[in-house]
């Protein structure tokens, strides 16, 4: 039970084998240490990664940077992330959920407290901040995968609507080519299959 800390050695995740779902959640303010609004909870679909709620709504997913920190077990006992750091007695490192919604990686060296990860960094971070069939690219632009361009319906959901990429050309069953994507984060899985062999 991490609470808003999770130290280097703790787990957070899915316990099949106890039923139990750790997360970090964090203080209901800068002075009140009781449960606030803002939960950092580790997803439970094939290739899992971080998601941020506010209020009990999904607010920013994970990516690359985030996995650099932590190690990541996927079985059938466990889903769980865990700190990916060495420790030792000259200093102290903790991944903190705080109240005002971000997580951060704090190293402490003797009197000195450095930031190493924080997140969300940018725009890139919001989840399904460009929808389908489109990218965030490093500028933190919403962009069209090849094939596809703005345009069609509109798309609603809660709080705002945004054009849609929709295919430029018919879907052709018989061309085998696949366009290689680079430094991108994946799409959830929660309805995706997800081939992790596949480089």
């Amino acid at each position: 039970y991490p609470t808003d800390t999770l130290l280097p050695g703790m787990k957070l995740g899915w316990d099949r084998t106890k039923n139990l779902d750790k997360n970090l959640t964090s203080w209901a303010s800068e002075n009140d240490p009781s449960s606030g609004s803002r939960v950092f909870a580790i997803e439970n679909w094939k290739v899992s990664h971080g998601l941020l709620y506010a209020t009990g709504q999904l607010k920013y997913r994970t990516g690359p940077s985030y996995s650099n920190i932590v190690n990541i077990i996927e079985t059938e006992e466990e889903i769980s992330h865990s700190l990916n750091i060495t420790t030792n007695v000259s200093s102290i490192s903790l991944l903190q959920m705080t109240y005002a919604g971000s997580l951060q990686l704090l190293e402490f060296i003797g009197g000195e407290r450095n930031r190493l990860f924080y997140f969300p960094l940018d725009l890139c971070d919001t989840y399904n901040v460009c929808g389908d069939n489109s990218y965030c690219n490093t500028s933190s632009n919403c962009v069209c995968i090849a094939g596809f361009q703005r345009g069609g319906q509109y798309a609603r959901d809660f709080t705002k609507s945004k054009q849609r990429c929709v295919r430029n050309s018919q879907l052709s069953c018989h061309e085998k080519e696949f366009k290689k994507l680079r430094n991108m984060k994946l799409p959830d899985t929660q309805f995706k299959i997800v081939e992790t062999r596949v480089g």
